[in-house]
């Protein structure tokens, strides 16, 4: 069981030997930890451990999650879809949607979120065939409310980027559905009306919510920190930092699902693109922050390779973190030195 460093107990036995991010070994497979053993673990700044057997009886926040965690988390994923699909309908019919609803909604998502730390997991059990839009106002808010933990912001704070996350798109809804799922590639007209549900979404979420904070993430959500992004053009500091917060989920999002007219990306390399955005349009703290805290989730994950193998990622490279060491049955490939080689899909399990 792949256990956060945090959660490691006295008397946990080892499965695998332990490695730091140098390749230097720490502690020998079948050693049985000490209070001493955990605190070289966290001095050495590694996140996940291998473990036999534990000393207590679940550890909720295992890099797997055990399966009644499993059946817990989808059925409030799809209940949560489902609420959204319901917003999205009063806002279509209505102009507003209730707002007791969304916190409903929000805070029993927030509440489950809270004790899960194996973000890259939860990403891989939002990977359905939901529809997109909802489906993506879901993972949005799930992304936003933890970078915004990452970067210190108090539970409050953290619940009002997570709502703002979650309604981001809520102006689609004033879209037409055929522009919404149109295979090919919007007209220049066709694009000039899809930029128009930033507008709708500041006028839904300001007339259910009275939140000019909400109201404005989803504003300018598409604003970007060179001043390439619309509806405005605002630069840097001219975007609120919520919004900011909430550009980083919603690309990170976008690009890692299918949509009737792109093919989901692999998440790691997905990262690596962030990473480049995060050198104009993207706000650098924010993509850091999420590339500095997904990076070890993706550790003892089983990756489909482009040479047909499966494998296990056991080592973040420090020579190119979005190019880990994977171990094969019959190898070891440092994907930072095969260059030609690459993974093509990760695997919750």
């Amino acid at each position: 069981m792949r256990v956060h460093v945090t959660d490691l107990k006295t008397g946990d036995l080892l499965k695998n030997d332990v490695y730091n991010s140098s390749g230097l070994h720490m502690l020998m497979k079948g050693s049985t930890l000490s209070d001493d053993d955990i605190a070289k673990l966290l001095q050495h700044g590694i996140d996940y451990a291998d473990v036999e057997h534990t000393t207590s009886d679940l550890h909720s926040d295992a890099q797997t999650l055990p399966s009644d965690q499993t059946r817990l988390l989808t059925n409030l994923f799809n209940d949560t879809i489902k609420g959204t699909e319901s917003l999205f309908g009063q806002a279509m019919e209505k102009g507003f949607i209730d707002e007791t609803q969304v916190d409903e909604i929000l805070m029993t998502l927030t509440g489950q979120l809270e004790k899960q730390k194996d973000v890259v997991s939860l990403l891989l059990m939002l990977d359905g065939d939901n529809d997109y839009t909802y489906n993506h106002s879901l993972q949005v808010g799930m992304l936003a409310f933890y970078i915004a933990g990452w970067m210190g912001y108090n539970p409050e704070e953290c619940l009002t980027v997570a709502k703002a996350g979650y309604l981001h798109d809520i102006g689609k809804s004033k879209i037409p559905s055929e522009m919404l799922h149109k295979p090919g590639k919007l007209t220049p007209e066709e694009f000039e009306e899809m930029k128009k549900h930033t507008l709708y979404g500041y006028e839904i979420v300001k007339e259910s919510t009275q939140d000019e904070i909400l109201a404005t993430v989803a504003l300018q959500h598409h604003e970007r920190e060179d001043g390439s992004g619309y509806p405005y053009g605002l630069k840097g500091d001219e975007i609120h930092p919520f919004a900011r917060i909430t550009a980083v989920a919603d690309v990170y999002s976008a690009m890692t699902t299918t949509r009737v007219y792109q093919t989901k990306q692999e998440l790691i390399s997905v990262l690596c693109e962030l990473y480049s955005l995060s050198f104009g349009q993207l706000n650098a703290e924010v993509t850091q922050e999420l590339i500095k805290h997904m990076l070890p989730n993706f550790i003892g994950k089983r990756v489909l390779l482009t040479t047909g193998e499966t494998g296990l990622i056991v080592l973040n490279n420090p020579a190119d973190y979005f190019r880990p060491l994977v171990q094969t049955s019959t190898a070891f490939i440092d994907l930072a030195k095969e260059r030609d080689v690459a993974i093509v899909e990760i695997y919750i399990q």
